[in-house]
């Protein structure tokens, strides 16, 4: 694997794990966990096959989602492929100004509306559960969306079909594992965000930080240098190979 791949799908990872970790979602894991096993959290904790099942299904559910929008946006890359180094620059200010809002540096109105999908009732049985995860993978909150947004212009930008699926599914990923480990042991997850609420903020300016870091690197293409340092490639080597 490409040290650049590499390196995108640690990022892709982490966005997803700091999209969990989000104001918007973790005070409401518990709430998602009751609501598609149909359970009392004491009953969770006594059921946890069901709850894995459940949680599992839902993860399924958001993360075709996602794959599907990763697919999107490659396809969209490769429809402007001759404008590639354009589509990296402009995504890359895109990147940009989505880690500035999740900093507090900007106020942009259309992240700060819902956009979550509302269910007043869950449909019954596993088949249910999918399509609750759809549902959240289709009308992700404000604070996902962000986050989720600068993964996929960088999908976009690489106008890689493999790749952007391997980047989302990266994401998916890190979103997906502490899901189903808070579905397993709810006690535990409980004790966990007691003791880190307060700290939340600093998750949505780490968050920040990072897509600031990817937009520039976007912008200036150093993800192709820093990928050639990874793999021992000195500038000459690099420059020997454009």
């Amino acid at each position: 694997m490409e040290a650049s791949t590499s390196l995108g799908l640690v990022i892709a990872f982490t966005a997803g794990l700091l999209s969990f970790l989000s104001p918007c979602v973790l005070p409401l894991v518990p709430s998602y966990v009751t609501f598609i096993t149909g359970m009392s959290l004491d009953d969770v904790q006594r059921s946890r096959r069901t709850a894995m099942i459940h949680a599992l299904l839902f993860v399924v559910g958001f993360s075709l989602i996602f794959l599907a929008l990763g697919a999107g946006a490659t396809l969209l890359g490769r429809v402007l492929n001759a404008y590639r180094d354009w589509i990296s620059r402009v995504g890359g200010v895109l990147v940009i100004i989505f880690g500035l809002y999740l900093l507090g540096v900007l106020n942009i109105g259309a992240f700060s509306r819902e956009k979550r999908l509302h269910l007043a009732d869950k449909p019954v049985g596993y088949l249910g559960t999918l399509l609750v995860g759809i549902a959240f993978g289709a009308g992700w909150t404000p604070c996902i969306g962000p986050i989720l947004g600068s993964i996929l212009t960088y999908t976009a930008s690489s106008a890689d079909l493999p790749r952007g699926l391997q980047l989302l599914g990266a994401y998916s990923l890190g979103l997906a594992i502490p899901f189903l480990l808070a579905a397993v042991l709810v006690q535990q997850f409980l004790d966990f965000f007691q003791r880190v609420r307060r700290q939340m903020v600093w998750v949505s300016r780490g968050a920040g930080a990072l897509m600031i870091v990817v937009g520039l690197l976007m912008v200036t293409d150093y993800f192709t240098i820093l990928a050639s340092y990874l793999q021992g490639l000195t500038p000459e080597a690099l420059k020997s190979r454009i």
